[in-house]
Formats: C-alpha cells, structure tokens, sequence
C-alpha cells in the first residue's frame, strides 16, 4: 500500500517542511534488490572475524570520519559488568555517522544459569540492544545474535545486514548447532517444494513470489473461493495450485497425498492462513472463537503433526508459522485471535525438538503492522497512529515478512530453530 505520509515528507518539499515544523520523518528503507551487494559501504567491527564468510568490507579501526553501512561488534566473551565498557566506547564513537538504513549486530552469548553475574551480563545485551534500536534513525536497525558454544552465526549475520531484514529491529535471535551448507546466496533455495498456505493474497502471495525468487517449486493453497486469485499466483511464479479448507477434517491427510503424490515430498511449509473475528469478549459469540482457533493453531498442529509422521516432509526440512505481536502483547478485541497467535509460538518451542531430530527446524514469524488490503481498509486516523507506532515510523510491508520466511526456510538457517522473529520494525508496544 502506498504511504502517502513517508513519501510526502521524503520529497524535497516535504523534508524541508517536516524539519522547519518538527514532523518525524521516517526513511525510505533498504530493502533488498537481486544483484545489490550485502551492504552499500564499509562495516567497523571491533573483531573482523566475526564477518568470516560474508563478502563484505570490514574494517577494525575507526578514522572518525567515514560513515560505516554496519557496526558489528562481538561480546561473546562478555562475562562481566565492566566488559560491557569497551561496547559503550565502541558506539559511542561511532553511531553518529551509521549510515542511513545502516545495521547495528551484536553477538553475544546465552545465559545458561551457571553464574549469575556472567548471565546477568549477557543479557543486559538484550536491554543494549533493544534500547539502541529505538534511538537510531533513518532506517537504521539494531539486533541482538546470541551464539550457543561454536555454532557458525553467518546466515543470521548474512540476514541481518541485507535488505532483507529492513523491518527487523530490536529483535534477538539465537543460534544453535545446525547443519550450515554452502547454497547460492542469490538462488537459496533452487531444487526446493515449498507449500504455502493462504497464498491467494496480501502476505501469503508475497511469500510464495520470494520464495520462487529464490528458487523454490512453489505449490499455493487455498480455498476453493479464492481459486481464480490462487491461479493468478501461481501463474505468476510458475507455481502450482492446492484448494483446500485447511481447518476441515481432511486437510492433513488431503495435503500430504498431494504433496506426496505431485511433488515427491515437501522441504518448505509455510503456514500463513489466518483469519481474525474481532469482537470483545464479552460480545464473542462461540462460532467467532472457534473458527479463528480451528484456522489459526488447530490446523496448524495437525498438518505438523501429520508431517512429522510421514516421509513427505523431507529431512533438513523447514517449516515456517505466522504468529502475529498481538499473541505477545494482546490486543483490545483480539482474545480469540491473540490466544490463537500466542498458541502458534508455544506450539513451534514445544516442537523443535522433534524436529531437530530429522535435521529440520520450526520457527514463527510474528508480523507487526503491516500494509495490506486489510488494513488498507482501516479508518484514515487509526491506520496512520498504527503505522507510526515502532522504532522506524512505518508500516512494514508483506515483502518483509517474505524476506523472513525466505531466509528461515533457507538450508544455511539449521541454526535457528524454535524461534519467534518478529517483523514489526521494533513495535513501540510489548515487543
């Protein structure tokens, strides 16, 4: 959807206008383009190793005057107070000329309840972090990678600093042991089926194209009503389509024969269809709270569970589940909704395990506000507070979310696994 605000005040009129008044001027972000380079300019970190792999320029020493397109900088050897020191001298340097939609990294470790004063400085990274985010501007981002033992942090690095990240911000995300093949970065995924639910439209469409982009064999489903949008999306990407009611009794098995029978199994799912029923509870009829469970969480643990127990999922798989930051924060009106999306996320970390066990990973995404047609339909005034209210002033857009649900669904993601990412762009409230 078009906003109209950000690029009023990003005209050449519209900026001097917005300096001379006040008015926040959110950026126009980075996002990522086929063939652009993973960062526009230098990156300063204060350990040059840790861009090991990424083809980027690194530089360990700071002249204080050129403007970096990333700080990295590694604390995994933080286990005290006071060596979180050199972080504030390392930033306090250099966030001023932190390029516009520059990239903030820092790595860290996990608190293991070893020690309380190693664990209480590792996660005063996660308050660092976290605060830092809201204090850059000009599409920048900061975000928090916590490494377990030796496992390899570069697709969490590689996702981070590209355009693909551009509404991920104040986020931390953990890195296990995983297998971290070599792929094209351009055509991550070449050779993979991937399954995408409510693919018809809005952020399910968005993820199918990435995913195409990157070289999937994109299978779209959806219902039956929606079949002629379904085939235009297909026809687009080169896809094929499934109409299907995934909430019905059917579904699971009807799924597995298709994907089993068509395509010889599945290496990516994405679950994105949802629907929302907003009432306040005390006006909820029953059938508004039902559908919404039965679409949003039931669905999704039956098809995984039924995946889990057949060879159609294919080993080193990954599988990928639309939260929302209404199951973090809640929302007024959202109790069917919110219990749904905060059911998802404890779904994917009681599944991981399981998963683990034939290589493959679960992980949720959960959305912030993000343009659509839906939301596009909001009154004027609520849309406009709603996409001012996060770090980056802005709505994301349903590519954002494809960016994401790309990058976890890549072979070089086995890391990360039973995660929540959430793209919100650092939502102002509970996240």
């Amino acid at each position: 959807m078009n906003d109209k605000y950000l690029n009023l005040v990003n005209s050449p009129a519209g900026k001097a206008v917005a300096s001379r008044v006040g008015l926040p001027r959110p950026a126009v972000l980075r996002r990522y383009r086929p063939g652009a380079p993973l960062l526009p300019g230098p990156a300063l970190a204060n350990n040059a190793g840790v861009a090991k792999g990424l083809d980027i320029e690194v530089r360990d020493a700071d002249d204080g005057e050129i403007r970096w397109a990333a700080l990295l900088y590694d604390a995994t050897d933080a286990a005290a107070v006071s060596d979180l020191v050199p972080l504030r001298e390392f930033f306090a340097g250099t966030l001023r000329r932190l390029a516009a939609s520059g990239r903030v990294v820092v790595l860290g470790r996990p608190p293991d309840g070893t020690d309380p004063a190693v664990d209480a400085t590792r996660q005063a990274l996660d308050g660092i972090v976290r605060s830092l985010g809201k204090e850059l501007r000009a599409g920048a981002t900061a975000n928090l990678v916590l490494v377990e033992g030796d496992a390899s942090p570069e697709s969490t690095l590689r996702f981070l600093l590209s355009g693909r990240s551009a509404y991920v911000d104040g986020q931390t995300i953990r890195v296990g042991p995983g297998v971290a093949p070599t792929e094209d970065p351009a055509r991550p995924l070449d050779g993979k089926v991937a399954l995408v639910t409510g693919a018809a439209r809005g952020i399910g469409a968005a993820i199918a194209e990435v995913l195409a982009r990157d070289g999937a064999r994109v299978v779209v489903a959806d219902l039956p009503m929606a079949g002629e949008r379904l085939a235009e999306v297909a026809n687009r990407i080169g896809g094929s389509t499934l109409q299907l009611d995934i909430a019905g009794p059917e579904a699971p098995a009807t799924l597995l024969g298709h994907l089993g029978e068509r395509h010889g199994g599945v290496d990516i799912v994405i679950h994105n269809a949802g629907i929302t029923r907003d009432k306040l509870l005390a006006n909820m009829k029953s059938e508004q709270w039902d559908s919404v469970l039965a679409v949003n969480l039931e669905s999704q643990l039956r098809i995984n569970t039924a995946l889990l127990g057949s060879a159609v999922l294919h080993f080193g798989a990954r599988v990928v589940c639309l939260a929302s930051t209404s199951g973090i924060a809640g929302n007024r009106g959202q109790t069917n909704y919110a219990a749904s999306k905060a059911g998802v996320i404890g779904m994917v970390r009681s599944y991981a395990p399981a998963f683990a066990r034939r290589d493959a990973t679960i992980n949720a995404i959960a959305p912030g506000f993000i343009d659509t047609d839906m939301t596009h339909a909001m009154p004027f005034a609520t849309r406009e507070v709603a996409r001012r209210l996060n770090s980056l002033q802005q709505a994301g857009l349903p590519v954002d979310v494809a960016e994401t649900a790309a990058w976890l669904s890549s072979p070089s993601a086995g890391g990360v696994n039973g995660q929540v990412v959430r793209v919100c762009g650092q939502n102002l409230v509970g996240a």
